[in-house]
């Protein structure tokens, strides 16, 4: 039991290494510049050591994106306790949102070398599993019983989670935060008005 569990440990802590060196120089050089070479030696790991946890660089790559967007998600949730009204957790959860992509490099990654370079179909099925699916569920808790208008929760939470994106990106680049939370609160409440 002992030998399994420091195995175990052990497999953590240098999956753990190589998703933080990666994470660091896919920020800072990008996916396409930056070497599995260079990843070991920032994670101070074997290039076998590398391929035992993951097939490529592109693996790796999806588990740091994979890391990042359910950062984001436990950012939403924290943000969102069950006493706040529906419109509420909307409004709070999208705040949460804009404030949890400010973590330097989070938005390059989630947003800009994602699409990139797992594509868009991956990248959808892991905001599906992550960030997406909180912001149906809110829309389907502020939208029902009144949702006479017969408006898809989840088509509009695809809308609306882009127009969260571009807010992300447009803050990232030096946009106000404060116009953009303001915005989309407005935008929150007319729609589940």
């Amino acid at each position: 039991m002992q030998d399994y569990r420091s195995n175990r440990e052990r497999t953590e802590k240098t999956k753990a290494a190589l998703i933080a060196a990666a994470r660091a120089l896919f920020v800072e050089k990008g996916y396409a510049e930056t070497s599995t070479p260079e990843i070991v030696a920032a994670a101070g790991i074997t290039r076998g050591a590398l391929y035992h946890h993951f097939e490529d660089k592109r693996a790796l790559f999806r588990a740091v994106v994979k890391e990042e967007a359910f950062a984001v998600t436990a950012a939403i949730e924290a943000a969102t306790p069950d006493r706040l009204s529906a419109l509420d957790a909307l409004i709070a959860g999208s705040n949460a949102y804009l404030d949890a992509m400010r973590v330097s490099g989070r938005t390059r990654l989630l947003l800009i070398e994602g699409p990139t370079v797992l594509g868009y179909l991956d990248m959808k099925q892991l905001d599906e599993e992550t960030t997406a699916l909180t912001l149906q569920h809110g829309l389907e808790a502020a939208l029902n019983p009144g949702n006479t208008s017969g408006i898809p929760a989840d088509a509009l939470a695809d809308i609306l989670s882009a127009a969260f994106d571009r807010a992300a990106l447009a803050v990232d680049t030096g946009g106000d935060a404060d116009r953009y939370r303001a915005a989309i609160a407005h935008l929150i409440k007319h729609i589940a008005g």
